[in-house]
């Protein structure tokens, strides 16, 4: 098969070739999918620049798929599948490629209402969004979230989330959800992020009676955190699954304890491929109901072209990218 590949860290450009490769071997209780359509994610590019830990080298990137099952337990043969894992493209070859091997409980049927490719740029975003706002978070039917990031992947998936779970979403960001975006119904405010935390926490406080948010999502992390620390209200919940431009941060402890509030880690890697498919199950109805929406497509490409796919992503590219194979 056809697949892109990575020997060493560095550069996409410079470290990432389309290459032929064995097909995978699948074990008793694998599948062999054929990959219609794979997201790039930024977690990808970190990833073959040697950012993420835990890689094991040679590897084939690629943590998001939707595909056909081509070889596996009778029953699911020919079934269209979705998938994503805290291993996929990292500890196992993911999803870059014409063909990905995985366990048959890491497989969940695709939503019908989703193409393939709408359905490959869901999985990291959703599944990490689902992990901190509901699992991590516990967050409560008329509690108010603010969402940090709201206008990227996980701040969109995370609004939409929280608001069919009927919070109250206050969306934050540097750019507001275009009018079209999935978040943009999602959300009951929005307060732009100026780097200034006393600016935006009294926006937030504002906003909820001098209180401030219930529950804060940080999608994007470090630079972020001071802001989100200060949009937060007693006894808040704050979320963190990424360290942007810093990786440390000064807090006032003893507004910190006197606030009663808490700070939660999030890590989506840690999830599995099986794992990630108990929460898409999870996820997978609201799809098909029409609750959930994925950010547009902004660009396909076929895998010959993966590099520009991964440089694509590299200069925020508004919406989302898509390797065909």
């Amino acid at each position: 098969m056809r697949a892109l590949r990575f020997t060493r860290f560095g550069p996409p450009d410079d470290v990432l070739d389309v290459v032929d490769v064995t097909d995978p071997d699948i074990g008793s209780g694998d599948c062999l999918v054929a990959v219609k359509a794979a997201s790039v994610n930024p977690s990808d590019l970190k990833n073959v620049a040697g950012a993420m830990e835990g890689t094991v080298l040679p590897r084939i990137p690629g943590r998001d798929f939707a595909g056909v099952v081509l070889e596996g337990p009778q029953d699911r043969i020919g079934a269209e599948v979705w998938g994503t894992g805290g291993d996929v493209g990292f500890t196992r070859d993911g999803s870059h490629a014409e063909l990905i091997a995985v366990p048959s409980a890491a497989l969940v049927r695709k939503p019908e209402r989703l193409g393939f490719a709408e359905a490959s740029v869901l999985g990291v975003n959703f599944v990490v969004g689902w992990l901190g706002a509901v699992e991590t978070a516990l967050l409560d039917k008329g509690e108010t979230i603010a969402v940090f990031g709201v206008s990227g992947g996980v701040g969109s998936a995370v609004a939409q989330i929280a608001r069919v779970r009927g919070a109250r979403v206050i969306g934050i960001d540097r750019v507001a959800p275009a009018e079209d975006a999935p978040a943009a119904w999602a959300i009951e405010h929005f307060v732009p992020f100026t780097g200034d935390a006393g600016d935006v926490g009294s926006a937030v406080r504002r906003l909820t009676g001098g209180i401030g948010a219930d529950v804060v999502y940080d999608a994007v992390g470090g630079v972020t955190t001071p802001t989100a620390l200060a949009s937060l209200a007693p006894r808040g919940r704050l979320v963190v699954i990424s360290a942007i431009g810093t990786r440390t941060v000064k807090i006032d402890l003893v507004d910190f304890y006197h606030k009663e509030a808490r700070m939660l880690g999030s890590d989506s890697r840690k999830l599995d491929c099986v794992q990630s498919a108990e929460r898409l199950s999870q996820l997978t109805p609201y799809f098909e109901a029409g609750d959930f929406h994925p950010l547009p497509i902004a660009r396909s490409f076929t895998l010959e072209q993966g590099r520009n796919a991964y440089s694509a992503v590299a200069g925020h590219l508004p919406g989302r990218v898509v390797i065909c194979p």
